[in-house]
């Protein structure tokens, strides 16, 4: 499983690092990218295993329980005092188009994967997805950028660095592809330093 999960958790960040590098490589229009990674952990109190819950204490103290649906088969390996990590990834890009390079769609890749029976439960997801919009209208007083999707949408996007949106002009075909992955796992508890 944990080839698995890091296979998919390779392909989110080269999905991400990808579109970002694409987006730094554009000579008129300095491309746009924004990335974000958390990580969050907490150990196991207690295990109800008849209603498939466990409870949790985070790294502040906070304690919550978790309802574990049936579809996670390797519950039974889950012991008291191990530790829970969930790992989220989140990236958008944005790719100007050479005029005629590409036309108004959108595509959406996904993925997934899961323990192996017998192992520690973990599981990872991921799901990128690419738009081609139009440029619809500038505003770099906001700064803002409305475009218009492949289904006519209208959307007004806010752009944190108003250098980004220099050089682009209404009627620009820009590329959007937007990352997310999340990785679940449980892990054996941290062994316990030995005593002298």
């Amino acid at each position: 499983m944990k080839k698995a999960v890091t296979a998919l958790v390779v392909f989110a960040v080269a999905a991400v690092w990808a579109t970002t590098a694409a987006a730094e490589d554009q000579k008129t229009f300095a491309g746009a990218s924004a990335v974000e990674a958390v990580t969050v952990k907490a150990t196991v109190g207690a295990i109800a295993p008849d209603t498939r819950v466990l409870l949790l204490k985070g790294e502040g103290g906070k304690v919550v329980s978790l309802q574990v649906p049936e579809a996670v088969k390797n519950f039974p390996q889950i012991r008291v005092g191990d530790l829970v990590v969930a790992r989220y990834v989140e990236a958008i890009a944005f790719d100007l188009k050479k005029p005629g390079a590409a036309g108004p769609g959108a595509s959406l890749t996904e993925a997934a994967a899961k323990a192996a029976p017998g192992e520690k439960p973990a599981g990872v997801i991921a799901s990128q997805v690419k738009v081609t919009v139009v440029i619809q209208a500038i505003d770099t007083k906001k700064p803002s950028v409305t475009v218009q999707g492949p289904e006519g949408n209208l959307y007004d996007l806010k752009v944190k660095d108003p250098k980004k949106i220099e050089g682009l002009k209404v009627g620009d075909k820009v590329e959007v592809t937007y990352t997310q992955a999340l990785a679940i796992s449980v892990e054996a508890a941290p062994k316990a330093p030995a005593s002298k």
